[in-house]
């Protein structure tokens, strides 16, 4: 088993307050000495915290609200660093989900990128006819969808933000300017990608003449990005969708030498980042709320967890601190079984008509009772044998898709001293995303990535003649695995947790292991970020290499699953509140993220 020593120095300088919003005092914080697995206790606040994934973006929230922001101020400003000091995992060249509660609702705010109006079903068909590589297609102008990052936090900052706008912008403006110490994990990121070094502006920035990437503890100044902010700081998201940062994104996509996209001024201008209705969902004495399509995360999570609700229960589902064998087992079963529903159903509610006209069907008591019948005590269904169930009557027949990789992202967690709550999950999709940096027409050094998350759509329209629901078309939202998590005390209403992660199809896996870890099994939020994962998405089964000790694994293959063990690099943020009204926050230690508050 790992245990490594986490280690962070911090000199935080609290802000005076202004009129005009704050002064941000950049604090002197290093970097990771090492990757991997950092053993972390967790972090205990009475009024307020902020949870993140780099100390300087978290930082940064825990200012705007020392300022008197509340948890959209913050969640602005932390999103706008990670930009800088997390240019791999999200940015304002992506998209993302936002939750937010205000005491009373909860909202959702929808900024997933959408699919230029000029393409179609066949965007990653190739001239042979065959679908593209999921490399070729991620490297090139043909992944970039609209980006709906600036547009989403703009419209939940107009509705709920306290400080001025543009003043949430001056951590990441003054971080950029100044410089910033490159961490362990940017260095490692940049090292081991093998594309990133492609693209001109991004070798020139990120890498040495002899393309070694920027040294750990190297101070990084970033001039193009401070620009690009200061418009946005001053003009709002009209200023990434309109005018010369604008036709930056466009110039980029179509100038791809090997596969060029084909995005329009017209799309970034026509670009919407609409309000959804919140899916909320009763789990026993919880009530938990998760964002709808074009997302399949909550759907795929309630429906593990609803599956296992009617399993038998489980004695001793922890041996020695961790999963039993018996509880993977059913829990990697129910998972094959909500794969196989989510690859038929889930896609941009835009275009794609829920089972029976309404995505509850799909969380149904007597149907999800029905799916874990399917589930056997001594044997697994194998690879690729769940088959999608039939919650409600469709109005149009679809294939299953196709498994295909995901990645990505980046989660946030706020929750302020009011009671103010978000939850938000980010993404450019792959790390560094279709490795195009854009410098907005600036002309200087550094920059931002733009996303590939038309990658997350199927690559093949149909499947023996049958239409696939997450099929490439025009103006559509790719579905996505990203999930942010509120949690209310059902009898109360009392707003419990924020949660969420990183981690492509795996974030479902992920999030429903901590939601099963925290209601169930008595953990606190930083123990149950420190489990070890295990995911399937219907086919082989991925243990945490050095999580699980032989005998899991060998009774897991006694039951038939196909085991092997790899890296599963979650990104776990977890806000919980406990019965004395304290808020108890963990940071996954796969990552270099942290908790602060007061």
């Amino acid at each position: 088993m790992r245990h490594w020593k986490y280690a962070l120095p911090l000199s935080l300088m609290l802000l005076p307050l202004h009129a005009s919003g704050f002064s941000y005092e950049s604090p002197a914080i290093s970097p990771e000495t090492e990757t991997g697995f950092a053993e972390k206790t967790g972090w205990e606040n009475q009024d307020f915290a902020v949870a993140a994934a780099n100390p300087l973006a978290t930082d940064a929230g825990y200012q705007v609200i020392k300022a008197g922001g509340n948890a959209i101020d913050a969640a602005v400003a932390v999103q706008m660093v990670l930009t800088l000091v997390e240019p791999q995992s999200s940015g304002i060249g992506g998209g993302g989900f936002l939750m937010h509660y205000d005491g009373q609702h909860v909202q959702t705010f929808d900024g997933r990128e959408k699919a230029p109006s000029g393409v179609d079903e066949n965007l990653f068909i190739g001239e042979d006819g065959e679908p593209l590589s999921f490399a070729d297609a991620v490297n090139s102008g043909l992944s970039v969808g609209v980006p709906g990052l600036v547009r989403m936090l703009e419209n939940a900052h107009a509705e709920h933000g306290q400080l001025p706008w543009e003043s949430l912008f001056a951590p990441a403006i003054t971080l950029a300017e100044e410089g910033f110490a490159v961490s362990q994990r940017l260095h490692t990121s940049l090292a081991d990608d093998a594309t990133l070094r492609d693209n001109e502006l991004a070798r020139a920035f990120y890498y040495t003449d002899a393309g070694d990437p920027v040294a750990v503890g190297e101070t990084l100044r970033n001039p193009a990005l401070a620009d690009i902010l200061r418009e946005l700081a001053g003009n709002g998201s009209q200023a990434l969708y309109t005018g010369p940062i604008a036709e930056d994104i466009v110039n980029r996509v179509a100038a791809h030498p090997q596969r060029p996209g084909n995005m329009r001024m017209e799309d970034l201008a026509n670009y919407e980042a609409p309000e959804r209705e919140a899916l909320c969902t009763p789990w026993q004495q919880w009530e938990v709320c998760g964002f709808p399509p074009p997302s399949s995360g909550h759907l795929t999570i309630m429906q593990i967890l609803g599956m296992m609700d009617h399993q038998p229960m489980v004695e001793a589902p922890l041996d020695d601190g961790l999963p039993s064998s018996r509880w993977l087992h059913q829990f990697l079963e129910a998972s094959r079984l909500a794969f196989a529903d989510r690859g038929l159903y889930i896609a941009d509610p835009d275009f794609v008509q829920a089972p029976g006209g309404d995505w509850h069907t799909m969380l149904n008591s007597d149907y999800l009772a029905e799916r874990a019948s399917l589930i056997e005590a001594g044997a697994s269904m194998g690879s690729g044998a769940a088959q999608p169930g039939k919650p409600g009557d469709m109005q149009v027949s679809f294939a299953s898709a196709p498994a295909q990789p995901e990645y990505g992202t980046s989660h946030i967690s706020i929750i302020d001293q009011d009671g103010n709550a978000v939850a938000m999950t980010t993404s450019i999709e792959q790390a560094f995303g279709s490795r195009i940096l854009a410098d907005g027409g600036t002309g200087l050094s550094g920059g931002y990535l733009l996303n590939n998350q038309l990658t997350d759509f199927s690559f093949v329209p149909e499947v023996d003649g049958q239409p696939v629901a997450n099929q490439v078309e025009a103006d559509k939202r790719p579905r996505s695995s990203m999930s942010p998590t509120l949690v209310f005390d059902r009898e109360s209403g009392d707003l419990l947790a924020s949660l969420g992660s990183p981690g492509g199809a795996a974030i479902i896996h992920y999030n429903a292991r901590t939601l099963v870890a925290l209601r169930d099994w008595g953990l606190d939020a930083q123990e149950a970020l420190n489990l070890p994962h295990a995911v399937t998405l219907g086919g082989a089964v991925y243990l945490e290499a050095e999580g699980y000790p032989q005998e899991t694994l060998s009774a897991l293959e006694a039951l038939g699953h196909d085991i092997s063990e790899r890296d599963l690099t979650s990104g776990l943020q977890a806000i919980m509140r406990q019965p004395d009204g304290s808020l108890f926050g963990g940071a996954d230690p796969r990552r270099e993220g942290i908790v602060m508050g007061e």
